[in-house]
């Protein structure tokens, strides 16, 4: 029997590029007109991003809720879960950040930037990126339209938007383990099928924790 440094992450992939990208696409078809309301969802999300009245925080979590919800039941357990047996767990994980989002709000009135309110621009820009170019990159790379991926019905682009919110919002760092992890565990995915784009979550999720925590050690606020 092969040592086990042998292995490559390959090795324990449960599925072919072909058969994930494929996903994507039969999930997409079951899901349309859905698409819409997700792109305008995103749209309201990021007018919204960083401003400090009551109803728009509530607003900017409650979007944030059923994309994690969404994202957990629909995508992870009714889809995901046929071709690959940790996406339950990827599920659970979800709800976990749904449930941790909704108790945010109960604390502290949902997502707000601190006092002075002033624009994150890399925040913003990882919004803007998850929101408009994240679901850009698989077409661009000669992948089917029909599996674009987009952000409240798709993993990845839910979990960056996440982070950019996360980083504008200056939120506990609880908030910030399942969208991280599942960064890298997406980024993992696509580096084990060889994908092009496979850096992009994980450089998203390091930029944003990074900055995070340089103003947190600095003590700055933006």
């Amino acid at each position: 029997m092969p040592e086990w440094w042998t292995y490559r992450l390959s090795d324990f992939l449960m599925f072919s590029s072909r058969t994930y990208y494929r996903l994507f696409e039969l999930y997409n078809r079951e899901l349309w007109p859905g698409q819409l309301l997700a792109v305008a969802l995103g749209l309201v999300l990021l007018a919204l991003a960083g401003r400090r009245g009551t109803w728009q925080r509530r607003v900017v979590t409650a979007i944030l809720v059923a994309a994690w919800a969404w994202v957990g039941w629909a995508f992870h357990w009714r889809r995901y879960a046929t071709i690959n047996l940790a996406a339950p767990y990827f599920a659970a994980c979800c709800a976990i950040q749904a449930a941790l989002l909704v108790a945010n709000t109960l604390w502290r009135r949902g997502l707000s930037p601190p006092q002075p309110p002033a624009p994150d621009r890399i925040g913003l820009g990882i919004i803007f990126f998850a929101l408009v170019l994240q679901p850009l990159i698989g077409p661009l790379l000669g992948r089917a339209w029909a599996g674009v991926e987009l952000f409240g019905l798709a993993p990845d682009p839910t979990a960056t938007a996440t982070l950019g919110l996360l980083l504008v919002a200056e939120e506990s760092w609880t908030l910030w383990v399942v969208p991280t992890l599942w960064c890298l565990a997406g980024g993992a995915t696509l580096w084990a099928m060889a994908a092009p784009d496979a850096w992009v979550t994980p450089a998203l999720a390091t930029v944003a924790l990074v900055t995070r925590a340089v103003r947190r050690r600095r003590g700055v606020s933006r």
